[in-house]
């Protein structure tokens, strides 16, 4: 038999190291590289959208779930094009260009300073950034979903049929370069993300963060062809996935045709393709179609777990993330799932799984599923509890037509303030009033002092927040302060010089005019100087540790006397926002339930799917199980748009009561489902073949009533169909690819 007979491509040369062929080492460094570039981009993509692009915590949300459901929609695409056209080896190097595109149009999208024209370290043009991103995205979307069907069975390929135990070795090699890539860049990235970077002005460096993802693409690109010379290159043969689906659509068009009830019912909907297909891929078909019934509700797991990289990411920015001498940045609270799902995975498998065995319970992998639904959901739960906490820091602006007013007194003495129709306020000297911000939804009359010739009115507008500067002549400024917490963490400090000279406060602050205040500085957390300087040359040091998320306004009295060793003793301290107080270490129970579910669950339903499904449809049942990741990024979009909830911990209780109500369905449906095994009904339909009589009669009078079938039903036109597809033998090891 030549190499053309079977279809293969033999390498050049052939080099084992070891036993293995040199060609598979090319191959895991490449899919080491790529899941590194991939989940290090992903990683701080949505806080990318919140803080560079701007974009609320919803439209960052949908859109990060919008990309996710891409890149899983599109390996059917990859496998199709693999299979039908280019071959696995072509397929992978030309996404991967694509790829590498992607990543490369992503980091100078984020690069501030090609339309910062002011150079005030914002983007004067902020649709070029969000084109460029989209189109970078979506050529990503297209490159890393392509190439996924493919290179795991192109490593396979490189095998003889001897090899299976190294075979073996080389997938659990394989899902280890997953692991370690997405592991190491999760860690990675958000460190480069936290550094300051630009020409003009320093800001966030995601250009560095999605700058090192394409530039391990690019390595991964160069690694995998320089092996070229050295793979066993299979030809494509058809792909199974179009088969089925041709046999699948004329099933049905056929039983539409012969709808009358004059033609004899068949025991399966799927037998009206006998007239064309193969008996042996009309039987495969429907085991294939059993399982991807009981799919249609995973996809709501799917909803809750990718939400890990957006909904309790956001979540952490407003957490604190002080592990003592680590910082940790909110995007990298996401290495604790595939942290845990190194050490849950074994545990599982060789403890938990045999214990439940030596109790004598059932725990069938539809069993395990269930539990794998519940724990997400309890996840969940446990999320909401945390953000109800989260909420206890958070601003909390007036709803409706209310705005809040606190009063900030800059003279040496008490001050009383009088409010129509309310019991009057003091507010001590250089400070602001007791009890916090006054909510008031219509005008009103202020009184200071009792003066009532010296009155003002007070209008306020709906849902902000202002503090208004009483003078030593009781006049009123009103300045705003901010109405929720600063961005990626960082804390907001103002000034205000209640003296009657001017000042000058370092750390970005500036000049400030007598008896005004200074914008909002944007101060990182750590301890933070300030020196304080008058037209003099005096000058005053001031230092204050500060948090996370936080907002202070800093009042220099009007007592200040700035050549002293202890003034700063004397600056007055009013916090505008609570720091947070809430550790990101809480958010471990959550991750931690997550992990165990899709543990249990996905680990088992790959193994389950693969046990039900013929041996040949593996990559059907693969792309029904990326499918319904993608769906569940669809969902999240649908329900979060549709519920439009005004608080984040009931959304999340909403997810997971809908998971608990889909898990309580797939329960049902997996009541009802029979085992089977593929092998043994395979093995019916290569005997030798022998046409009940009864068949017969029923075959001859459908042709007596419809003629057109009869073209369709002769034995002589119908084909042997070799369906040739890579059989994955991975179970959990697929899931993260």
């Amino acid at each position: 038999m030549t190499d053309k007979d079977i279809d293969v491509k033999k390498p050049k040369r052939k080099v084992d190291v070891c036993g293995y062929p040199l060609s598979i080492f090319f191959i895991v460094v490449n899919e080491f590289c790529e899941r590194f570039s991939y989940y290090g981009m992903r990683a701080v993509l949505v806080l990318y959208f919140r803080y560079f692009l701007k974009w609320d915590d919803d439209l960052a949300t949908s859109i990060y779930h919008t990309f996710i459901a891409l890149c899983y929609l599109t390996p059917i695409l990859g496998a199709i094009v693999a299979d039908s056209w280019l071959g696995k080896f072509k397929t992978i190097v030309y996404l991967s260009i694509v790829y590498t595109v992607g990543q490369v149009v992503m980091a100078v999208s984020a690069i501030h300073d090609i339309t910062d024209t002011d150079r005030d370290g914002t983007p004067d043009n902020m649709t070029f950034h969000v084109a460029m991103s989209m189109v970078g995205l979506f050529l990503i979307a297209l490159g890393t979903g392509g190439i996924k069907p493919c290179v795991a069975a192109f490593g396979g390929d490189q095998f003889e049929d001897h090899q299976e135990k190294q075979r073996s070795t080389f997938f659990s090699i394989f899902y280890l370069s997953i692991n370690a890539g997405s592991l190491l860049s999760t860690v990675i990235t958000p460190i480069l993300r936290g550094q300051e970077c630009g020409i003009h002005s320093q800001q966030k460096c995601y250009p560095l963060a999605f700058g090192v993802p394409a530039a391990l693409m690019v390595v991964a690109l160069i690694v995998f062809i320089m092996g070229s010379g050295m793979y066993n290159k299979t030809a494509p043969k058809g792909n199974i996935m179009l088969e089925v689906c041709k046999c699948i659509g004329f099933a049905i068009k056929n039983r539409f045709r012969h709808r009358s009830k004059t033609f004899p019912k068949r025991e399966h909907w799927m037998d009206w393709a006998d007239e064309k297909y193969d008996k042996l891929l009309v039987a495969q078909v429907k085991m294939v179609l059993k399982v991807l019934f009981l799919y249609i509700p995973l996809p709501m797991f799917w909803t809750l777990f990718d939400q890990q990289g957006s909904r309790w990411t956001l979540q952490a920015t407003t957490m604190d993330g002080n592990f003592g001498i680590l910082m940790v940045q909110p995007d990298q609270m996401q290495t604790v799932n595939p942290i845990l799902i190194l050490a849950l995975v074994p545990i599982m498998d060789s403890l938990v799984y045999p214990l439940i065995k030596k109790c004598h319970l059932n725990f069938t992998p539809l069993k395990r599923m269930t539990v794998g639904m519940l724990i997400a959901a309890l996840a969940f739960v446990a999320a909401a509890l945390l953000q109800l906490q989260i909420d206890q820091t958070l601003p909390k602006l007036p709803k409706g037509v209310a705005g809040q007013v606190k009063f900030l007194n800059l003279n040496q003495a008490p001050l009383t303030v009088t409010i129509d129709g309310r019991p009057d306020v003091s507010v001590p000297a250089h400070q602001v009033n007791t009890g916090g911000y006054l909510t008031f939804d219509k005008p009103v009359r202020v009184v200071f002092n009792k003066n009532t010739s010296a009155g003002t009115d007070l209008t306020l507008m709906s849902q902000t927040r202002r503090t208004a500067l009483v003078s030593p002549t009781l006049d009123m400024n009103l300045v705003y302060d901010l109405s929720k917490k600063p961005d990626d963490g960082m804390n907001a400090i103002r000034f205000v010089n209640a003296l009657g000279s001017p000042l000058n406060v370092t750390l970005g602050v500036g000049d400030i005019a007598p008896l005004s205040v200074s914008n909002y500085s944007l101060v990182p957390q750590g301890k933070a100087e300030f020196t304080i300087m008058n037209r003099g040359g005096a000058s005053c040091l001031y230092s204050k540790e500060l948090g996370f998320g936080s907002a202070f306004t800093l009042v220099i009295p009007s007592t200040f006397n700035i050549g002293s060793p202890d003034c700063w003793q004397a600056i007055q301290v009013v916090e505008d926002i609570k720091p947070n107080t809430i550790h990101m270490g809480w958010q471990i129970p959550q991750y931690f339930l997550m992990t165990a579910g899709e543990v249990v669950f996905s680990v088992t339903g790959l193994e389950f799917s693969y046990s039900q499904a013929p041996s040949n449809m593996k990559s059907v049942l693969q792309a029904g199980w990326l499918f319904t990741v993608a769906v569940g990024n669809i969902i999240v979009l649908i329900v979060a748009e549709a519920a439009q909830l005004p608080d984040q911990w009931a959304e999340y209780i909403l997810f997971a009561s809908l998971l608990v109500v889909v898990c309580i369905v797939f329960a049902v449906m997996s009541y009802f489902y029979t085992y089977t095994d593929p092998a043994e009904i395979e093995a019916q339909f290569r005997q030798p073949e022998h046409e009940p009589e009864e068949k017969k009669r029923d075959r001859v009078e459908m042709e007596r009533k419809d003629s057109d079938c009869s073209k369709s039903s002769k034995g002589s036109d119908k084909k042997k169909r070799d369906s040739v597809v890579e059989q994955h033998n991975q179970d959990v090891k697929q899931s993260k690819m």
